[in-house]
């Protein structure tokens, strides 16, 4: 155990300056939190607008829409505050100071995963927990031991999978120059995608949004199976018991991203 300590300590103490620094300006961390937290109203004030006219989206109705964007809202928020600055790789690429990491004996993926924290990013888990809480509240949840069980394999299988599109997105821009907004495209289309019903998608977005980068598995199909839904084509009710399956497999494409990225990279020169 304290060996462990000492490891971490270095990580710690960055992460522990990072989040210092920000509290210490207090009206601008402040206007931060209400801004990230405003985003995530708007957003899910969008679900409310579109049951204005519909009664239904994919089979699914508004109480059963509300707990998929609470699942995906705050699985993902949660994420986007461990992982989401791997973002910043790009601009540590185009100026060469990715070298620096190198230097450090630390590995190198940690080293960036740790290497800072946006605490603004949990206003924005709090909506997707309010959401979450009150998507519960309103739906027919037959209460058991399971189905406990489910909600928690939904929130932590939904957590590495956004985590491991964070990581995925980094090894990636190894290979692209400026290539920020392709990957994004993914990431954080993924997120969206995942707060809505993929019984909407067509079968090409169900391909890629389903089982290539599984963003149906962080919320939508835990949540069918959660309410005893029948699911969309190519994905039957039970496929949210799989939730963790998926994180595993979004893992091993974000690792051999990653790792064949750093292999690729020569240096801030090459």
């Amino acid at each position: 155990m304290g060996d462990l300590a000492a490891r971490t300590a270095p990580y710690r103490a960055v992460l522990a300056s990072r989040m210092r620094s920000q509290r210490s300006y207090r009206a601008n961390f402040a206007l931060d939190l209400a801004s990230s937290a405003l985003v995530g109203f708007v957003e899910l004030a969008e679900v409310w607008v579109i049951f204005r006219s519909v009664d239904s989206l994919g089979g699914l109705d508004l109480a059963a829409v509300v707990l998929v964007f609470g699942v995906a809202d705050l699985t993902f928020s949660l994420a986007d505050l461990a992982f989401g600055h791997c973002d910043t790789i790009p601009t540590y690429l185009r100026a060469g100071t990715l070298d620096v990491f190198y230097l450090r004996p630390q590995p190198l993926l940690l080293q960036l995963i740790t290497s800072d924290i946006s605490l603004r990013r949990l206003a924005r888990a709090g909506v997707g927990a309010t959401a979450l809480v009150v998507g519960l509240a309103i739906n027919d949840v037959a209460w058991s031991a399971s189905s406990v069980a489910l909600v928690a394999l939904a929130l932590a299988s939904g957590f590495a999978t956004f985590a491991a599109m964070f990581v995925w997105a980094a090894g990636a821009q190894f290979y692209l120059i400026d290539g920020a907004e392709a990957t994004n495209a993914f990431v954080y289309g993924g997120r969206y995608a995942a707060t809505q019903p993929a019984a909407v998608w067509d079968r090409p977005l169900k391909a890629v949004f389903g089982f290539l980068f599984p963003m149906a598995f962080t919320a939508y199909l835990p949540v069918v199976t959660l309410l005893g839904l029948p699911g969309p084509e190519w994905m039957p009710g039970w496929l949210g018991w799989c939730a963790p399956v998926a994180a595993l497999w979004a893992w091993l494409l974000a690792l051999l991203t990653w790792r064949a990225g750093v292999r690729h990279y020569q240096g801030g020169g090459g």
